[in-house]
């Protein structure tokens, strides 16, 4: 009797692991999470988010206005560079992007980079479900948005806008070093000199492996980040988040998204004819971190 009993129990616990995990598979994922609206100021709003995120354990790795009514704080925290270092250019996946952007009759919209969402773009091996919790907690949540309909983790796997459009693993090369700390150098020599037009946001190494992400607002030309966002960012919620735009370099070697993944697995239902009135932005963002790489 007992032992059927038990027998019975592994059988309904191995029915809830079942229809868990199909749930967790079947669940569509969005890129962006509005954490909150309310009246405030960007400067107090901005103090109270990085208090927030600082209690659940989270680091801030830099901040920057991009445009006038806009501010974006960049954190990471152990969970998300641990992970980080476990995937291929797993530096992409190892930063959460926070923004913070004033809306009319004095409201501050506070929103944040979905981890889950960005796990499977990103193809890393944790699901990061528990930095999710972390930033729910820091932040809140009132809804998931950036997408209509959503995605399923198998799709943002393997996600490119349409067909001979490029793939997460279509990395763009931007330059190659005789090691590490040569490309390092060279690059923060560069950012120091605003090359491009460019300026530095954040430097985040990965302590477990040999792999930095460095964040940089484009201020200049066709991909400058004022010029790009008034054209695709036209929905509510906000998409600030989007921004900076991220550069790797792993083993002496500077990679960047190729701009056409980048920008499309931000904004998944961007129209074609929104997408063409930017038709020039990935190259030129290309462009300007060839110049920050020191590519010839």
């Amino acid at each position: 009797m007992e032992k059927t009993f038990l027998m019975m129990l592994v059988c309904v616990a191995g029915l809830f692991t079942f229809f868990g995990m199909s749930v967790a598979e079947d669940e569509l994922l969005k890129p962006y999470v509005l954490a909150s609206v309310e009246a405030s100021s960007l400067d107090k709003k901005t103090l109270e988010v990085k208090a927030a995120v600082s209690q659940q354990g989270f680091q801030v790795a830099g901040e920057y206005s991009p445009y006038k009514g806009a501010h974006i704080i960049v954190v990471t925290s152990d969970a998300l560079k641990k992970n980080a270092a476990r995937s291929d250019f797993g530096a992409y996946g190892a930063i959460v992007r926070i923004s913070l952007t004033e809306k009319k009759g004095g409201e501050i919209e506070v929103a944040y980079t979905n981890p889950l969402y960005y796990a499977q773009a990103y193809q890393m091996k944790d699901n990061l479900s528990a930095v999710a919790v972390s930033l729910e907690k820091a932040l809140g949540k009132k809804s998931d948005f950036g997408s209509q309909k959503g995605m399923k983790a198998s799709k943002l796997r393997s996600y490119h806008y349409m067909v001979m459009m490029p793939y997460f693993d279509d990395q763009v090369s931007l330059g190659s070093f005789a090691s590490q700390e040569e490309a390092l150098k060279t690059i923060e020599a560069n950012l120091a000199a605003r090359k491009g037009g460019s300026s530095k946001v954040y430097r985040l190494d990965l302590p477990d492996k040999q792999e930095t992400v460095f964040g940089v607002s484009i201020t200049e030309g066709e991909g400058a980040d004022r010029t790009i966002m008034p054209v695709i960012d036209i929905s509510d919620p906000k998409h600030t988040a989007h921004l900076p735009y991220e550069m790797v370099v792993t083993g002496g070697k500077v990679y960047m998204l190729h701009g056409k993944f980048r920008i499309a697995i931000d904004f998944p239902d961007l129209t074609m004819g929104t997408f063409m009135q930017i038709s020039g932005a990935p190259s030129a963002i290309e462009a300007r971190l060839k110049q920050i790489a020191g590519a010839k």
